[in-house]
């Protein structure tokens, strides 16, 4: 196949729930490329010096704009009404986009690039969109998941998604403030967040209660946690997450048992939370990905609030999104690799 294209953005969805796969306008205008694919997507590109700007800082016209990165895209609920409400500028010069991958972050950054004006179509190796969050139906019309998908009340890019498509006041369900852990024999155990007062008491008073954990683990859980970033997070968010960020490269496990967390936590709590964040188990997740969480836990009351899909993550989440692609006009190509990108640029720059 022979297609044609401005731009090539590789999609990847970098963040748990919070998916933020909006690519500025001024990196789009700024890059102007010409593009041949042809069987395995083979890539010719040209490109003017003064527009090789892509590597650069990017440059925001606005301290709204600001708020959408770094640390205070965290506790930016405005985040929402930016995701409900797109980009709101249409572009002056119309480009034809190609996007690699259609899980959460192709699709939706390919809703921005569609609501700007331009012309967009995806291409997914795999026979159904999603991702990391797919689903698909087998061979007696069973959905089949990925794994499980809950989301998190942080969410605000997601959500804002969700309202942007139609699919968020009918599509999820809102849980009790309450974790359950379903143990060994049918068992249950839970995080109970239900207090009158908010985060952090909140948290604090169901880590306290929880049947999940003896005496002692509460103990060792209440050293390590209370010796963790989340505290300075309290009073300083910026240096709590620079702090965090140097965790990238050891496991959760090996972060909690350096001052004396039992193995015992981990299997009967930690584990599970883990799952829900990344499909990875204590041993393999780092342990940056599970402070940030519990970061969001610790300042946002509602961080903690679980919401579930009503269906699978095809029929609440997907459909919709696609049915608003397909309303602009963004083609999806399923079961169409990317295998190589082949391109030359101006010597020059």
């Amino acid at each position: 196949m022979k297609f044609t294209i401005n731009t090539l953005l590789v999609a990847i969805a970098a963040s748990i729930g919070s998916v933020s796969a909006f690519t500025p306008l001024s990196a789009v205008t700024q890059q102007r490329q010409s593009t041949s694919i042809n069987n395995s997507y083979h890539q010719r590109t040209t490109t003017s010096r003064q527009r090789a700007t892509l590597a650069d800082e990017p440059t925001f016209t606005s301290e709204e704009a600001k708020k959408q990165v770094g640390n205070d895209s965290f506790l930016n609920q405005n985040l929402m009404a930016r995701a409900q409400n797109g980009p709101g500028v249409k572009n002056e010069e119309k480009l034809k986009i190609g996007i690699v991958g259609a899980g959460l972050a192709g699709m939706i950054a390919a809703m921005d690039l569609a609501d700007a004006g331009h012309d967009v179509e995806i291409f997914e190796i795999r026979p159904f969109v999603g991702g990391k969050v797919s689903s698909w139906k087998d061979k007696d019309g069973n959905h089949i998941e990925m794994g499980l998908h809950v989301f998190f009340g942080c969410y605000y890019n997601l959500f804002g998604i969700m309202k942007r498509t139609g699919g968020f006041d009918d599509n999820l369900r809102i849980k009790e403030h309450i974790h359950t852990f379903v143990n060994e024999g049918g068992k249950l155990g839970a995080l109970d967040f239900q207090f009158p007062i908010g985060a952090p008491v909140s948290g604090l008073q169901a880590f306290a209660r929880t049947e999940q954990l003896g005496v002692e683990d509460k103990f060792h859980n209440a050293v390590r946690l209370g010796t963790s970033p989340i505290v300075r997070a309290l009073i300083d968010f910026d240096g709590g997450m620079d702090m965090v960020r140097e965790l990238d490269d050891i496991t959760f496990t090996e972060w909690f048992q350096q001052l004396g967390g039992k193995r015992g936590s981990l299997d009967r709590m930690w584990d599970a939370i883990a799952y829900a964040l990344g499909f990875l188990d204590c041993d393999s997740i780092s342990a940056r990905c599970m402070l940030t969480i519990f970061m969001l836990f610790a300042i946002r009351t509602e961080a903690s609030v679980l919401r579930m899909l009503e269906g699978s993550p095809q029929t609440g989440l997907h459909d919709p999104i696609i049915k608003y692609l397909e309303d602009r006009n963004v083609k999806i190509h399923l079961s169409t690799p990317v295998r190589n990108v082949v391109h030359e640029l101006d010597p020059e720059t």
